[in-house]
């Protein structure tokens, strides 16, 4: 079967592997539909995404859907056909969490990723024409949820724990900084959770005109000389730029909420911090999700809309040049889906 695999900085390659064995308790997916990520661009660029360095080749993709192709002879619950999303974690080892940390499974100390080289054997991803899973990764698809949008249930369901890292954002005003997926995301996720304005901001207007159908009600655009809203109650920082840290902060309120759910970089970075204190801001990481994956199929097919943000397609084959086009702003690209099956 094809699948998209780096071998290391700048080497991607499409190559035919061997076709997964579906064990007595696993489902074998056909997968159809993948969403590429800004940790997919890292490892073709870099060879490495932050602190996880590849060393062997790795079959890239975390953002996929598809249908069940064939079930284990223990699996029971499970049929042939249904159309599904997965889950890409598996929780690795007997830790004992705090109490109060117990449901959040996302801070796991050992979490193996699809697509991910931060363990070894690294965990390979879902770019290819089958993936084996565990029956309790599934997240079965209605009938008004497509699987090229299903494919986008991960990173939406980023987006959707970073506004409940928030609070509650009902009736309130939420700044985003950053619309790239995540960002644009992360609109969505605010405007459904009831916030009564949102604003995006950013340096490109294709970007800002995505956010504005995936329901901004004002785009802020910093390269135009565009300045950010002030006394939000709560800012998300999406562009992972540290440079751009200080000004979000300054446009939250006092006693306001922050959250990072942009990935900033690995080392030391230079931020204006200084109202954090004095203004007694709460400046919150959000990683990943726990479950909020299903709570984006959910959405999904209440009628949140994924088309504006899927601004290209390709086939495997051109798995190179689709990789290109997600890594280049100036191609107006956001969500480069890859058509894998």
């Amino acid at each position: 079967m094809k699948a998209v695999v780096v071998h290391g900085k700048d080497d991607l390659r499409v190559v035919d592997v061997a076709e997964p064995i579906c064990g007595p308790d696993d489902v074998l997916v056909a997968i159809e539909w993948g969403g590429i990520c800004g940790s997919d661009i890292s490892y073709w660029k870099n060879g490495a995404s932050g602190t996880a360095v590849l060393s062997e080749p790795l079959v890239l993709g975390h953002e996929v859907a598809g249908h069940v192709a064939k079930v284990g002879e223990n699996v029971v619950g499970v049929e042939e056909g249904a159309r599904v999303t997965i889950h890409p974690a598996t929780y690795v080892g007997d830790h004992e969490m705090p109490a109060d940390m117990a449901e959040r499974t996302n801070l796991w100390p050992e979490v193996r990723y699809f697509g991910s080289a931060a363990f070894k054997p690294h965990e390979q991803g879902g770019f290819s024409a089958y993936r084996v899973v565990r029956p309790d990764q599934l997240r079965y698809l209605p009938d008004s949820v497509s699987t090229k949008d299903g494919a986008l249930a991960e990173p939406f369901g980023v987006a959707i724990h970073a506004v409940k890292r928030a609070g509650d954002v009902s009736g309130r005003t939420v700044l985003v900084n950053g619309a790239g997926p995540i960002g644009v995301l992360t609109v969505a996720a605010a405007k459904a959770a009831g916030a009564k304005k949102v604003y995006a901001s950013d340096l490109s207007a294709a970007a800002l005109a995505i956010a504005a159908k995936m329901g901004a009600d004002e785009t802020i655009n910093v390269a135009e000389g565009q300045t950010l809203p002030s006394d939000v109650d709560f800012s998300f920082e999406a562009s992972g730029a540290p440079a751009a840290l200080g000004n979000v902060v300054a446009a939250t309120r006092r006693g306001g909420t922050v959250v990072q759910v942009g990935n900033l970089p690995g080392g030391q970075v230079q931020a204006v911090l200084g109202n954090i204190v004095t203004r007694e801001i709460n400046y919150r990481g959000s990683y990943r999700f726990i479950d909020e994956i299903t709570d984006a199929v959910e959405l999904m097919a209440n009628g949140v809309d994924m088309s504006p943000l899927q601004t290209h397609e390709f086939g495997i084959d051109d798995a190179a040049q689709a990789f290109a086009t997600a890594a280049d702003r100036s191609t107006g690209s956001s969500k480069v889906m890859l058509k894998l099956s």
